[in-house]
């Protein structure tokens, strides 16, 4: 269990953007996605999308915002993200299509994981924005989007 205290900044603070920047390139952007309920807490306990166990505390004074930082070293950061996490499956329609598709979201620092033949991609902004980045693999029917049921 990783016991974080307080909060040191917001991943938006320009003095730890280049900092955030090695570390997202050494995959080490974990997310701690913190329900609604438990936002006005001081204290609570989640785990983060990589799987890391937390005991986060925070004093009276403050208060987690989206894009709070909570835990911040050379080889991993972990930033506060309100609600479910939003995600986006996709499949890929043969193997260079795959080949294709794991290129671009490797390129794009997309935070993604594999469930099967299925690539979850762990969406931080508009679908839309995602959507756009793969456009032409989507509308040659390369990579096919499938629906959470």
């Amino acid at each position: 269990m990783l016991r974080l205290h307080g909060i040191i900044g917001r991943e938006t603070d320009p003095a730890l953007r280049p900092l955030l920047h090695d570390v997202e390139h050494d995959d080490g952007i974990e997310m701690l996605f913190v329900p609604e309920a438990e936002l006005g807490r001081r204290r609570f306990r989640l785990t983060t999308d990589k799987g890391t166990d937390c005991a986060v505390s925070l004093d009276r004074d403050e208060d987690l915002t989206d894009g709070s930082l909570l835990f911040l070293d050379r080889k991993r950061a972990i930033i506060v993200r309100f609600g479910a996490p939003k995600t986006w499956r996709l499949t890929a329609t043969s193997r260079e299509a795959s080949l294709r598709l794991g290129w671009h979201a490797g390129n794009l620092h997309w935070r993604a994981r594999f469930e099967g033949d299925t690539l979850l991609v762990l969406l931080d902004g508009p679908l839309a924005d995602y959507r756009a980045r793969i456009a032409p693999l989507i509308a040659d029917g390369s990579v096919q989007e499938i629906a959470d049921d």
